[in-house]
């Protein structure tokens, strides 16, 4: 759970560094079973893995067209 803890700085993760105990981590997260929460944080890991290297922060190779999101309107 380190390494976990260190990659995305979760706070939940946080909490289960400091209490060992399972019934006080469910309710101190209020999150569900500590399995459902070890298990949205690596779907979370996951996506951040997955938005590295799809480079979601650079700027987009060609701008849109200037009416695409007009119909949002």
């Amino acid at each position: 759970m380190v390494g976990l803890l260190k990659i995305t700085g979760l706070l939940e993760l946080a909490v289960c560094e400091t209490k060992p105990d399972v019934k006080t981590l469910e309710e101190q997260l209020h999150r569900g079973q500590i399995e459902e929460v070890i298990l949205q944080a690596e779907n979370k890991l996951s996506l951040g893995r997955k938005m590295v290297r799809w480079k979601s922060q650079e700027s987009l190779v060609e701008e849109p067209p200037a009416n695409q999101w007009k119909w949002l309107t």
